[in-house]
Protein backbone atom coordinates (compact mmCIF):
# COMPACT_ATOMS: atom_id res chain seq x y z
CA UNK A 1 0.00 0.00 0.00
CA UNK A 2 1.29 3.31 -1.05
CA UNK A 3 -0.44 6.92 0.28
CA UNK A 4 -0.45 9.05 -2.96
CA UNK A 5 -1.99 12.24 -0.69
CA UNK A 6 -3.49 13.32 2.57
CA UNK A 7 -5.55 16.20 3.66
CA UNK A 8 -7.27 17.17 6.47
CA UNK A 9 -11.33 17.90 6.34
CA UNK A 10 -12.89 20.13 8.28
CA UNK A 11 -13.96 17.89 11.42
CA UNK A 12 -10.48 17.14 11.34
CA UNK A 13 -11.19 13.50 9.30
CA UNK A 14 -7.88 12.65 8.09
CA UNK A 15 -8.37 11.40 4.63
CA UNK A 16 -5.73 9.53 2.79
CA UNK A 17 -5.53 8.27 -1.11
CA UNK A 18 -3.71 4.89 -1.66
CA UNK A 19 -3.05 2.56 -4.14
CA UNK A 20 -2.96 -0.78 -3.58
CA UNK A 21 -0.48 -2.38 -6.45
CA UNK A 22 -2.86 -1.09 -9.55
CA UNK A 23 -5.75 -0.42 -6.80
CA UNK A 24 -7.14 3.11 -6.22
CA UNK A 25 -8.49 3.48 -2.93
CA UNK A 26 -9.60 6.09 0.20
CA UNK A 27 -8.83 5.81 3.91
CA UNK A 28 -10.53 8.01 6.59
CA UNK A 29 -9.68 8.12 10.57
CA UNK A 30 -11.27 9.64 12.94
CA UNK A 31 -9.34 13.04 13.80
CA UNK A 32 -7.61 11.41 17.23
CA UNK A 33 -7.62 8.22 19.33
CA UNK A 34 -5.81 7.22 21.60
CA UNK A 35 -5.46 3.49 20.58
CA UNK A 36 -5.98 1.35 17.23
CA UNK A 37 -9.73 1.21 15.99
CA UNK A 38 -11.86 -0.50 13.84
CA UNK A 39 -12.75 -0.45 10.51
CA UNK A 40 -15.45 -0.16 8.09
CA UNK A 41 -15.11 -1.25 4.02
CA UNK A 42 -17.16 1.27 2.31
CA UNK A 43 -18.95 -0.70 -0.54
CA UNK A 44 -20.47 1.00 -3.85
CA UNK A 45 -21.79 0.79 -6.87
CA UNK A 46 -19.65 0.35 -10.66
CA UNK A 47 -19.81 4.16 -10.74
CA UNK A 48 -16.42 5.00 -9.88
CA UNK A 49 -15.00 6.56 -7.30
CA UNK A 50 -15.07 10.23 -8.29
CA UNK A 51 -18.69 10.57 -9.32
CA UNK A 52 -18.99 8.20 -5.46
CA UNK A 53 -16.96 10.06 -3.56
CA UNK A 54 -19.65 12.65 -1.90
CA UNK A 55 -21.97 9.53 -0.23
CA UNK A 56 -18.80 7.72 0.37
CA UNK A 57 -17.14 10.60 2.45
CA UNK A 58 -20.27 11.81 4.24
CA UNK A 59 -20.58 7.88 5.16
CA UNK A 60 -16.79 8.00 6.11
CA UNK A 61 -17.54 10.99 8.34
CA UNK A 62 -20.55 9.27 9.99
CA UNK A 63 -18.24 6.30 10.61
CA UNK A 64 -15.20 8.79 12.45
CA UNK A 65 -17.85 10.41 14.48
CA UNK A 66 -18.42 7.06 15.95
CA UNK A 67 -15.07 6.35 16.29
CA UNK A 68 -14.44 3.85 13.22
CA UNK A 69 -11.81 4.23 10.25
CA UNK A 70 -12.77 3.79 7.06
CA UNK A 71 -12.04 2.87 3.40
CA UNK A 72 -13.39 2.06 0.32
CA UNK A 73 -11.22 1.30 -3.25
CA UNK A 74 -12.04 1.47 -6.77
CA UNK A 75 -14.29 -1.80 -8.24
CA UNK A 76 -12.98 -3.78 -11.55
CA UNK A 77 -13.36 -2.09 -14.44
CA UNK A 78 -14.63 1.09 -13.17
CA UNK A 79 -13.49 4.41 -12.81
CA UNK A 80 -9.89 5.02 -14.24
CA UNK A 81 -9.31 0.90 -14.27
CA UNK A 82 -8.85 -0.82 -17.20
CA UNK A 83 -12.18 -1.57 -18.73
CA UNK A 84 -12.95 -5.41 -19.54
CA UNK A 85 -15.03 -6.33 -22.55
CA UNK A 86 -17.48 -9.30 -21.20
CA UNK A 87 -18.50 -6.50 -18.34
CA UNK A 88 -19.29 -3.90 -20.97
CA UNK A 89 -21.22 -6.13 -22.81
CA UNK A 90 -23.98 -7.13 -19.98
CA UNK A 91 -23.86 -3.59 -18.54
CA UNK A 92 -25.07 -2.83 -22.56
CA UNK A 93 -27.35 -6.06 -22.47
CA UNK A 94 -29.08 -4.66 -19.23
CA UNK A 95 -29.47 -1.70 -20.74
CA UNK A 96 -31.13 -2.25 -23.15
CA UNK A 97 -33.38 -5.06 -21.44
CA UNK A 98 -34.30 -1.76 -19.09
CA UNK A 99 -34.89 0.24 -21.94
CA UNK A 100 -37.29 -1.77 -23.55
CA UNK A 101 -39.39 -2.57 -20.41
CA UNK A 102 -38.63 -6.47 -20.59
CA UNK A 103 -37.71 -8.57 -17.55
CA UNK A 104 -34.11 -8.61 -17.10
CA UNK A 105 -32.79 -12.21 -17.72
CA UNK A 106 -30.80 -14.29 -15.60
CA UNK A 107 -28.03 -14.56 -17.82
CA UNK A 108 -27.75 -11.18 -18.07
CA UNK A 109 -27.47 -10.82 -14.05
CA UNK A 110 -24.75 -13.86 -14.01
CA UNK A 111 -22.69 -12.10 -17.15
CA UNK A 112 -22.92 -8.29 -15.34
CA UNK A 113 -22.33 -9.80 -11.24
CA UNK A 114 -20.69 -13.18 -10.62
CA UNK A 115 -17.44 -12.11 -12.83
CA UNK A 116 -17.28 -8.46 -10.29
CA UNK A 117 -17.91 -10.75 -7.31
CA UNK A 118 -14.99 -13.03 -8.34
CA UNK A 119 -12.77 -9.88 -9.30
CA UNK A 120 -13.39 -7.70 -6.75
CA UNK A 121 -13.63 -9.73 -3.49
CA UNK A 122 -10.22 -10.93 -3.63
CA UNK A 123 -8.90 -7.16 -4.18
CA UNK A 124 -10.68 -6.46 -0.70
CA UNK A 125 -9.04 -8.78 0.88
CA UNK A 126 -6.20 -7.91 0.03
CA UNK A 127 -6.81 -4.24 0.76
CA UNK A 128 -8.40 -5.77 4.05
CA UNK A 129 -4.61 -7.08 4.60
CA UNK A 130 -2.84 -3.42 4.15
CA UNK A 131 -5.38 -1.89 6.16
CA UNK A 132 -5.10 -4.12 9.39
CA UNK A 133 -1.71 -4.00 8.98
CA UNK A 134 -1.67 0.41 9.50
CA UNK A 135 -0.91 1.06 13.82
CA UNK A 136 -3.82 2.85 13.65
CA UNK A 137 -5.96 -0.05 12.76
CA UNK A 138 -7.06 -2.43 15.19
CA UNK A 139 -9.54 -4.23 13.73
CA UNK A 140 -12.77 -5.81 14.13
CA UNK A 141 -13.91 -5.13 10.34
CA UNK A 142 -17.35 -4.41 9.18
CA UNK A 143 -18.45 -4.32 5.21
CA UNK A 144 -21.51 -1.54 4.58
CA UNK A 145 -23.45 -1.17 1.30
CA UNK A 146 -22.43 -1.52 -2.27
CA UNK A 147 -23.23 -4.55 -4.38
CA UNK A 148 -24.93 -6.60 -2.27
CA UNK A 149 -23.39 -10.06 -3.67
CA UNK A 150 -20.13 -8.98 -3.09
CA UNK A 151 -20.78 -8.38 0.56
CA UNK A 152 -22.54 -11.84 0.91
CA UNK A 153 -19.51 -13.15 -0.56
CA UNK A 154 -16.85 -11.36 1.61
CA UNK A 155 -18.65 -12.53 4.74
CA UNK A 156 -18.82 -15.89 3.71
CA UNK A 157 -15.34 -16.14 2.91
CA UNK A 158 -13.30 -13.46 4.93
CA UNK A 159 -13.80 -13.98 8.85
CA UNK A 160 -12.10 -10.48 9.83
CA UNK A 161 -15.26 -9.44 8.97
CA UNK A 162 -17.99 -9.49 11.94
CA UNK A 163 -20.87 -7.55 10.89
CA UNK A 164 -21.77 -6.16 7.39
CA UNK A 165 -24.73 -4.02 6.40
CA UNK A 166 -25.91 -4.34 3.25
CA UNK A 167 -28.16 -2.33 0.73
CA UNK A 168 -30.89 -4.65 -1.35
CA UNK A 169 -30.34 -2.42 -4.59
CA UNK A 170 -28.85 -4.37 -6.72
CA UNK A 171 -29.83 -7.62 -8.57
CA UNK A 172 -28.80 -10.68 -7.28
CA UNK A 173 -27.80 -14.15 -9.49
CA UNK A 174 -29.65 -16.96 -7.99
CA UNK A 175 -26.24 -18.49 -7.54
CA UNK A 176 -25.70 -16.18 -4.56
CA UNK A 177 -28.58 -17.22 -2.65
CA UNK A 178 -27.17 -20.34 -1.61
CA UNK A 179 -24.02 -18.21 -0.72
CA UNK A 180 -26.25 -16.26 1.62
CA UNK A 181 -27.57 -19.18 3.56
CA UNK A 182 -23.80 -19.74 4.79
CA UNK A 183 -23.94 -16.37 5.43
CA UNK A 184 -23.60 -16.01 9.97
CA UNK A 185 -22.82 -12.94 10.92
CA UNK A 186 -24.72 -10.37 11.76
CA UNK A 187 -26.34 -8.79 9.25
CA UNK A 188 -28.54 -4.96 8.92
CA UNK A 189 -30.42 -5.55 5.26
CA UNK A 190 -31.59 -1.98 3.90
CA UNK A 191 -34.59 -2.22 1.47
CA UNK A 192 -35.80 0.53 -0.21
CA UNK A 193 -39.49 -0.57 -0.72
CA UNK A 194 -40.06 1.48 -4.28
CA UNK A 195 -36.92 0.57 -5.68
CA UNK A 196 -37.54 1.11 -9.85
CA UNK A 197 -34.40 -1.29 -10.07
CA UNK A 198 -34.96 -3.71 -7.51
CA UNK A 199 -37.03 -6.82 -7.45
CA UNK A 200 -38.81 -6.23 -4.11
CA UNK A 201 -39.78 -9.81 -3.71
CA UNK A 202 -35.99 -11.12 -4.70
CA UNK A 203 -35.01 -8.72 -2.19
CA UNK A 204 -37.61 -10.53 0.64
CA UNK A 205 -36.81 -14.06 -0.10
CA UNK A 206 -32.61 -13.08 -0.25
CA UNK A 207 -32.69 -11.76 3.03
CA UNK A 208 -34.97 -14.86 4.15
CA UNK A 209 -32.00 -16.94 2.60
CA UNK A 210 -29.35 -15.61 5.08
CA UNK A 211 -27.79 -18.03 8.04
CA UNK A 212 -27.29 -15.25 10.42
CA UNK A 213 -28.99 -15.95 13.75
CA UNK A 214 -29.11 -11.93 14.02
CA UNK A 215 -30.35 -10.41 10.76
CA UNK A 216 -32.77 -6.89 10.59
CA UNK A 217 -34.78 -5.89 7.60
CA UNK A 218 -35.22 -2.14 7.61
CA UNK A 219 -38.02 -1.18 5.05
CA UNK A 220 -38.30 2.31 3.67
CA UNK A 221 -40.93 3.72 1.68
CA UNK A 222 -39.35 5.31 -1.92
CA UNK A 223 -37.01 4.70 -4.75
CA UNK A 224 -33.61 3.60 -4.59
CA UNK A 225 -31.71 7.42 -4.27
CA UNK A 226 -34.74 8.21 -1.35
CA UNK A 227 -32.84 6.56 1.40
CA UNK A 228 -33.78 8.47 4.12
CA UNK A 229 -30.93 10.20 6.43
CA UNK A 230 -31.92 8.14 9.74
CA UNK A 231 -31.61 5.19 7.52
CA UNK A 232 -28.05 5.80 7.72
CA UNK A 233 -28.17 6.51 11.26
CA UNK A 234 -29.81 3.34 11.86
CA UNK A 235 -26.90 1.47 10.06
CA UNK A 236 -24.18 3.52 12.14
CA UNK A 237 -26.20 2.33 15.96
CA UNK A 238 -25.47 -0.90 13.90
CA UNK A 239 -21.72 -1.25 13.47
CA UNK A 240 -21.24 0.53 16.94
CA UNK A 241 -22.93 -2.53 18.63
CA UNK A 242 -20.48 -4.82 16.65
CA UNK A 243 -17.37 -3.12 16.21
CA UNK A 244 -16.65 -1.37 19.69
Amino acid sequence: MRFTSEQRLDDGVLEREFTLGEIPGILWTPASASAPVPLILLGHPSLGLHKMYPRLVARARQAAAEGFAAATIELPGSGDRPRWAAAEEARADLRRALGAGEPVSDEIIDRLVLPLVDKAVPEWQAALDALLSLPEIGGPAGYSGGVISIGIRLAVVEPRIVAAGLFAGSFVPRTMFEEARQVTIPLHVLLQWDDEGNDRQAALDLFDAFGSKEKTLHANMGGHTGVPQFAGEDAAGFFARHLR
